[in-house]
């Protein structure tokens, strides 16, 4: 595995698998919930979602070096076009909240991914309501 260049749409999948993965257990809802998002929004409307699975193959194996979240951001910001920032974002929170818990791992890749990609403070904790918002139980 020598190329990790990814798609925009790529760079989403890997965050979504990143936040699944950083708590070293990948429930079944969140993998769900990135199935949902992959098939029903508008910016994965011309994904192949067979590239799924290289990509998470991608996620696992930079998730084995101790450096392995950084070279993971440093993917995304250089495959993402930046008016999607906001975007990867959301879909890491809506990934996290899909269980209905944030484990201490997944609130610092959260944290982590939000100063990687500049997202202003103010704008991340509206995405973060508006993600336990839409995951609230009765």
């Amino acid at each position: 595995m020598t190329d990790h260049s990814l798609t925009p749409e790529d760079a989403l999948v890997a965050v979504m698998v990143g936040i699944s993965v950083s708590d070293e257990t990948i429930r079944t809802s969140e993998l769900l919930s990135i199935e949902q998002i992959v098939n029903f929004l508008p910016v994965f409307g011309n994904y192949d979602a067979d590239r799924m699975r290289r990509v998470a193959n991608i996620v696992f194996d930079l998730f084995e070096d101790e450096d392995g979240l950084d070279a993971l951001f440093g993917l995304v910001k250089e495959d993402l076009p930046e008016h999607l920032y906001e975007t990867a974002y959301a879909l890491a929170c809506d990934v996290a909240a899909s269980d209905g818990k944030l484990a201490q791992p997944e609130l610092r890749f959260l944290e982590e991914l939000r100063y990687s990609l500049g997202i202003d403070r103010l704008h991340a904790a509206a995405i973060e309501r508006g993600a336990r918002a839409r995951h609230m139980t009765v």
